[in-house]
C-alpha cells in the first residue's frame, strides 16, 4: 500500500501515439473520453464500445459505436463542442467522439471516427505542401432527425449585437455555419494574435481549440477537442467542419466555461482565445493543422463618426476564402452601423471603402444610405457588390486590407421627385435646352433646379432621349452588365478597372442619350461597329466580344448631389437643321 497513488490524484491520461484498430475492437470493452467540462484542463469520461458499424459514412468509412457510461454525459448525451475528444481502449487512441445518434434515445450512445481516419487526416496535411488543388465551396452536412449526425461545432459570434447576429444567421446557415451568440471571446482590439491566459499551456489530446473564421474585435469561432498530437501536428473534431478541403484558418486556443445541457443537442459555451496556429485541412474524418504562425487575412477597420459622437473605430481579420469573406466583413461593417446607437446614424450614413490588393491600385467606392433601415434594405445587395469586388477569378491573391468609414449625416439623403420636364422637346443646334427638377426633401421643403443643355450641332437630325436616373440604372442603360463575368475580361487588373469605371451613387445622372447596338469587349463598347470587324473578333473570343441593345450617352451631368432617390424618368428630345 506504501506505493499506492494518493487518492485525489487525477487519473492519468495516455500518452503516445499507438492506435487500436477497429477490428480488435470488441463488444463491452471499457473505454476512455478525454474532453473539457470546465475550464481547459480535459479530464475522462467512461464508454463501453457496442460495436463498429462497418461502412456507415461512405465505403471503407466506419463508425465506431460505443454507450455513454458515465453518468455525467449519460444525462446530456454527446455534446457539440466535444467533437474530436480522443477515445482510448487499453491504453490505445480507438478513435475520437464525432457524431450524435439519435436525438431522443433512452440511453446515450455517440459514434467516433477510428484513429486510422484521423491518421489518414493528417497524412494528407504533410501532403499539402505540395498540392493546387482548388479552394472547395462550403457545404452544408446532412442533418436528417434519425440517424448519424455529425457534432458540428457551433460557431460562436462575439462582439456582435443580438440584432446583427440575428440579421447574419440566415446568411451564415446558407455557407453551413451554424451560429450562436452564447460565448465570448478574449480578443479584442486586435488584427491578429495577442497575449492571452488560454495558450499558456500546451495543446493535449482532450483540449478545447477553436478554428476561427474572423478574430479581434468581432470573433466567429468553432469549438471542438483535439484528437491528437504529434509534435506540432494537430487533429480535432473527428468530422468535417465546413468540408472546405484544404484551407488556412486560424487555430485558436479554447476556454470551456460551462455545458447546456438538452435534449436536442448539448452545448460547450466557450470563449476563443489567442491564435495559436494554422488549420490547413477540414477533411470527413477531421480538422488538422500545426501550431505556431497564423494564417494570412484580410484585416478589416471600420471607423464610425459623427459630430455628437467620438469616433469609434472596429478593428479585425477574416479568414480568406471566397464565399465566406465578404459576409465576414460585411457582419463586421453592419456591426459598427446598427450597433453605434450613441453614433446618431438614425438620419442617414455615408459609407467609404478602401479595397487594397497587393501591389494594385486601392480600389475605393462612395454609398449613401438612408439611416440604418435603409442599408440593412439594402443588405443583400451591399453582401453581394462586396463579394464582386472581393472574389478574384484571375490571380491567386485576396485583399490585404479593407477600409470602411462610416460618417452619420445631418439629415435623411431621400427625396421624393416630384417633377422633371424640359422646357422644349424639339431644338436646332446651338440652342440651350432647359430641363426642370423639382423634389421634396425627406419631411422637409420644396426644392427645385434648372439644368442647361447646350444642343450639340453633331445630333442634328438625331432622335434622342433625356434621361434622369441613378448612376447604377444608368450604367446599366448604357451596356454595362450589372456583374462582371471573368469571360469578359482578361486580367485582373483589367477587372479592377471596370469595377473602378461606375458612376457615382448618389444623386441622378442627367444625360442625353441615343440608342445604338453596342459591340462590347470586355466592359468598354463600340457604337454601329463595322459588320467585318465583328465576324473577326467573335470568330476569337465569342465571350468576350457580344452585341447588346443600350443607350450611349452624348452629354450629362450629375444633380442632386447627396441625395438618394431612385427615380428614373426619359423625355423624348429631338434635334432639327
Amino acid at each position: 500500500m506504501a506505493n499506492a497513488a494518493p487518492a485525489n490524484r487525477p487519473p492519468a491520461q495516455p500518452s503516445g501515439v499507438q492506435i487500436i484498430s477497429v477490428d480488435e475492437l470488441k463488444t463491452g470493452q471499457r473505454g476512455e473520453v478525454w474532453t473539457v467540462f470546465r475550464g481547459t484542463e480535459p479530464e475522462p469520461f467512461t464508454v463501453e464500445v457496442t460495436g463498429v458499424v462497418r461502412n456507415a459514412l461512405g465505403p471503407g468509412k466506419s463508425l465506431i459505436l460505443c454507450q455513454l457510461t458515465d453518468p455525467r454525459v449519460q444525462s446530456m448525451g454527446a455534446v457539440a463542442g466535444m467533437s474530436g475528444s480522443p477515445l482510448y481502449v487499453d491504453g490505445k487512441l480507438a478513435g475520437a467522439l464525432s457524431y450524435q445518434i439519435q436525438r431522443f434515445e433512452t440511453v446515450r450512445y455517440a459514434g467516433f471516427t477510428p484513429a486510422a481516419d484521423l491518421i489518414e487526416v493528417q497524412t494528407k496535411m504533410a501532403a499539402a505542401a505540395d498540392s493546387s488543388a482548388a479552394p472547395v465551396a462550403p457545404s452544408v452536412a446532412n442533418t436528417t432527425s434519425d440517424g448519424f449526425r455529425p457534432l458540428r461545432p457551433v460557431f460562436t459570434l462575439s462582439g456582435l449585437s443580438p440584432v446583427v447576429a440575428d440579421l447574419f444567421a440566415p446568411k451564415l446557415a446558407a455557407l453551413g455555419l451554424s451560429a450562436t451568440s452564447l460565448g465570448g471571446s478574449t480578443q479584442t482590439a486586435s488584427l491578429n494574435s495577442q497575449p492571452s491566459t488560454l495558450n499558456s499551456s500546451p495543446l493535449t489530446p482532450g483540449s478545447a481549440v477553436a478554428v476561427a473564421l474572423a478574430t479581434g474585435d468581432i470573433t466567429l469561432a468553432g469549438t471542438g477537442t483535439v484528437s491528437n498530437v504529434e509534435g506540432n501536428a494537430i487533429t480535432a473534431f473527428g468530422h468535417p467542419m465546413l468540408s472546405l478541403g484544404e484551407v488556412a484558418l486560424p487555430m485558436c486556443a479554447a476556454e470551456i466555461v460551462t455545458i447546456l445541457p438538452s435534449n436536442m443537442q448539448s452545448v460547450k459555451v466557450a470563449n476563443t482565445g489567442a491564435v495559436i496556429g494554422t488549420i490547413t485541412q477540414d477533411r470527413l474524418s477531421a480538422v488538422s493543422g500545426r501550431l505556431g504562425e497564423g494564417p494570412e487575412m484580410t484585416d478589416v477597420e471600420v471607423t464610425v463618426s459623427s459630430r455628437t459622437a467620438p469616433s469609434k473605430t472596429l478593428k479585425f481579420s477574416v479568414a480568406r476564402q471566397e464565399q465566406l469573406t465578404p459576409v465576414l466583413v460585411a457582419t463586421g461593417v453592419t456591426q459598427a452601423i446598427l450597433g453605434s446607437n450613441d453614433a446618431g446614424l438614425s438620419k442617414g450614413f455615408l459609407l467609404r471603402s478602401d479595397v487594397m490588393f497587393p501591389a494594385k491600385p486601392t480600389l475605393a467606392s462612395r454609398t449613401l444610405y438612408s439611416g440604418p433601415q435603409g442599408f440593412q434594405q439594402g443588405l443583400t445587395e451591399f453582401v453581394q457588390d462586396l463579394a464582386q469586388s472581393l472574389q478574384n477569378p484571375y490571380e491567386k491573391t485576396f485583399p490585404k486590407r479593407v477600409v470602411f468609414n462610416v460618417e452619420a449625416l445631418d439629415e435623411n439623403p431621400a427625396v421624393t421627385l416630384e417633377l422633371f420636364q424640359l422646357s422644349r422637346s424639339a431644338a436646332r443646334a446651338g440652342e440651350v435646352v432647359q430641363a426642370t427638377l423639382a423634389w421634396r426633401d425627406f419631411q422637409g421643403e420644396a426644392r427645385r433646379q434648372t439644368v442647361d443643355i447646350p444642343i450639340d450641332p453633331s445630333w442634328t437630325g438625331r432622335d434622342l432621349e433625356v434621361v434622369l436616373a441613378p448612376g447604377r440604372v444608368l450604367d446599366e442603360m448604357s451596356g454595362r452588365p450589372r456583374v462582371l463575368q471573368a469571360a469578359q475580361l482578361r486580367s485582373f487588373d483589367a477587372y479592377l478597372a471596370a469595377l473602378r469605371d461606375s458612376r457615382a451613387a448618389d444623386g441622378l445622372c442627367l444625360a442625353v442619350v441615343e440608342k445604338t447596338r453596342l459591340f462590347t469587349d470586355q466592359t468598354s463598347g463600340t457604337p454601329d461597329a463595322p459588320a467585318s470587324i465583328e465576324r473577326i473578333a467573335r470568330a476569337a473570343d465569342e465571350a468576350r466580344f457580344n452585341h447588346v441593345d443600350a443607350l450611349v450617352p452624348l452629354w450629362e451631368s450629375h444633380v442632386l448631389h447627396g441625395k438618394l432617390s431612385s427615380a428614373t424618368l426619359r423625355r423624348s428630345l429631338k434635334v432639327d437643321e
